[in-house]
Order: structure tokens, then sequence, then C-alpha cells
């Protein structure tokens, strides 16, 4: 059964079409009107060989805010409704990712109660029309929307560009390894709880 899910999501400030396959090969198209952040989102599809798609529009003559944020709703969406029932799968996923003098661990569960726990010193800089501050706003996003916990912490690092793209690439190996199908549990749901 084909893991895919496509989201619209139209509001006053944003106006989003996004697509994922989680069983693809990392093909990405990607459009947000903000240059830094179609380069993190084609790394993260690349890097969770993930079929990413994502058209937005947003208020960028105000600032990223919005676009960053919503898109990461979207995108938490999109998992969560690829993922249907969530039998199956490994549910858990890990890496410490190295970039140059960064490294990133980045863990997931795919637990059904998202939430955020962020450990990583990004300075504040502005990388073209990205503000680094965004990048925490869109994982909180992401993992609210897609009912994961994620953990994210910075072991190291000083470059701002290497630790928000550390982090990317981190958190898309990180869940393509939890959403992998186990072949030792045939379509077992991963909890003992009987449901997620």
């Amino acid at each position: 059964m084909a893991r895919e899910a496509t989201i619209t999501r139209t509001t006053k400030e944003t106006d989003i079409t996004l697509s994922i396959d989680l069983d693809g090969d990392g093909a990405t198209a990607i459009d947000t009107g903000i240059g830094f952040f179609d380069h993190m989102l084609e790394a993260f599809g690349r890097h969770g060989l993930f079929n990413l798609t994502v058209n937005a529009t947003g208020d960028l003559n105000v600032d990223g805010h919005h676009t960053v944020e919503d898109v990461g709703i979207v995108l938490g969406k999109a998992v969560a409704e690829a993922l249907g029932d969530k039998r199956g799968i490994r549910r858990f996923g890990s890496i410490a990712l190295p970039m140059d003098e960064t490294l990133v661990l980045a863990a997931i569960d795919i637990s059904g109660r998202g939430a955020l726990y962020w450990d990583i010193d990004v300075p504040y800089a502005l990388l073209g029309m990205f503000d680094s501050t965004l990048a925490k706003e869109f994982f909180i996003a992401f993992a609210t929307n897609a009912g994961i916990t994620l953990h994210v912490q910075g072991l190291a690092g000083e470059n701002v560009h290497h630790i928000i793209e550390a982090t990317f690439k981190a958190v898309a190996r990180a869940l393509r390894e939890a959403v992998e199908p186990d072949p030792r549990a045939a379509d077992a749901l991963p909890s003992t709880k009987g449901a997620l």
C-alpha cells in the first residue's frame, strides 16, 4: 500500500500544497520563495529518501516566519497521513550526524504524542531571507503535527549554516529509520498499548 499524502492548507498568511512519498528515492521539487529554506527541504527529502514536493506562497513582505512555520505544519500532517495506522514500522530512529565541524543528534519516536525537545544552540543570523531562529519554529510545527516525539541536540558546531543543515539532515535520517517497515514486525502495531 502506498505511503503517500498530499495536503493543501490555505490561510490569510500562506497557501501551501505539499506531497510526500515515504518510500521514494529522494526526488524533490521545492518552491517556498525562501532560498535557504528550499535548500533545507531538498536536503530533508534527499537524506530521508522521501519524494517531496512543496509549493508555498506566503506573506514574505512581512517576513518568512509564517511560511516556514506553516510548511512545518503541513509537512507534519502529510507524514502523519502517509503513515496511516503505523502498523509494521520500526517506530524509533536516531542518528548522530556530522557535517564538517558540526555534530547533531536527532532521535524520533513515532509516538502519537507530538513534541519537540530542542537542545541546540543556533546563533542568530540571516541566511538569505531565512532567519536562523525559524529552524526551531519549523521543527516545533513539524513534530506537533506529525505526532512524533523529536529530540534534537547539538553536540558541536560553529557555522550557523552547518548547524541548521545538519539538523535537517539528521531529522530526515532519523525519520527515515523510524518509518521503515520492520520485516520482523509484519503488520503489528509497535506498541504494548495497542494504539499509537
